[in-house]
């Protein structure tokens, strides 16, 4: 977890407060951000809106699980004023208490009506993937279920719902799919031929990187892509059976006390320069009419799932998960 603060006031706190020479308090007036990775995005999107606006920004940045225990560990005092999430379900939950601050950006109006509402809409869109080390003794996989094979035995590794929303996603998607009792199945299968599920995204991308493994199972893609461009002898495979995206949720909080800068820094985010920004970290920019440098919506075969309805299930189909991983 790591804490990136950008400010021209003296911070002593999250909170923002400077203390002066006169020994008085002052509020400083930064916005405060939370977001799920990348870290590079977060930093240049920060960057780019200050110098444009002169308003600075503070960043914290981690992993959806952790960024949503950090607001659930705040409630009584939030810190946060914009929140950029990894799972759309989260931002479903936190609209359904109420805890959203309404905002239709101007700049949303190339952005599809499934990926915004009243009080939230997509920086950008991730896919999940099957990521496959190129140098590996293992077959190229062309499906999920290719991964219960012998020949993939104990080479496979898989991010922790629990702790990445894409993740989730993907279980959400299995589930809508497939049906409970094929996609339980198939996870009894993939366990039983020696799958791990190390923990958050990177910790089951790295050893596929570093050739221990051969194959990630629901891999978020734009961080293999953008590897794959570097010169990673990875591919990053589609599954023809069907995948499920993964859209970014930006959302302002209603406790924020500068709501008028966060929906200055939502605009921000969803101008050309923002959403170009966002294409350059291999996401699949939310505005439809700004390029992606990567497999598009209209290029994969997706899977329809209702977030609503899967986030209603969330403790339930981790409890499960977490018993056939023997977790």
């Amino acid at each position: 977890m790591s804490i990136r603060l950008r400010s021209r006031y003296t911070l002593l706190s999250l909170t923002g407060i400077a203390l002066l020479g006169s020994g008085s308090l002052v509020y400083a007036q930064a916005l405060t951000v939370y977001s799920a990775g990348p870290d590079a995005l977060i930093e240049r999107l920060a960057a780019d809106f200050t110098a444009q606006s002169d308003i600075d920004i503070n960043v914290f940045q981690s992993t959806t699980g952790q960024v949503m225990a950090r607001l659930e560990s705040e409630r009584a005092n939030p810190l946060a004023d914009v929140v950029i999430s990894a799972s759309w379900e989260s931002a479903v939950a936190l609209s359904q208490e109420g805890l959203l601050h309404p905002y239709r950006s101007p700049n949303a109006e190339s952005v599809p009506d499934f990926l915004q509402a009243d009080d939230y809409v997509a920086q950008g869109i991730s896919a999940l993937a099957l990521v496959w080390n190129r140098n590996s003794d293992t077959p190229m996989p062309t499906d999920w279920a290719d991964m219960t094979d012998a020949v993939y035995a104990n080479q496979v590794t898989m991010p922790d719902p629990a702790q990445s929303g894409t993740a989730f996603e993907l279980l959400t998607g299995l589930v809508t799919a497939m049906g409970e009792e094929a996609t339980w199945s198939l996870m009894e299968a993939l366990v039983d031929n020696g799958m791990i599920v190390p923990g958050p995204n990177a910790r089951a991308l790295n050893p596929v990187l570093q050739g221990a493994k051969s194959v990630v199972f629901g891999a978020v893609d734009y961080i293999s892509l953008g590897q794959q461009a570097d010169g990673e002898a990875i591919e990053v495979i589609f599954p023809a059976s069907g995948t499920v995206i993964a859209p970014r949720p930006m959302m302002i909080l209603a406790s924020s006390p500068m709501q008028d800068e966060a929906e200055q820094f939502i605009d921000f985010v969803l101008s050309e320069q923002g959403q170009r920004r966002v294409a350059e970290s291999y996401l699949m920019p939310a505005r439809s009419d700004v390029e992606a440098q990567r497999p598009t919506l209209d290029e994969l075969t997706l899977i329809d799932v209702d977030s609503a309805a899967m986030g209603a299930q969330r403790e339930a189909l981790l409890a499960r998960f977490r018993d056939v991983i023997g977790g």
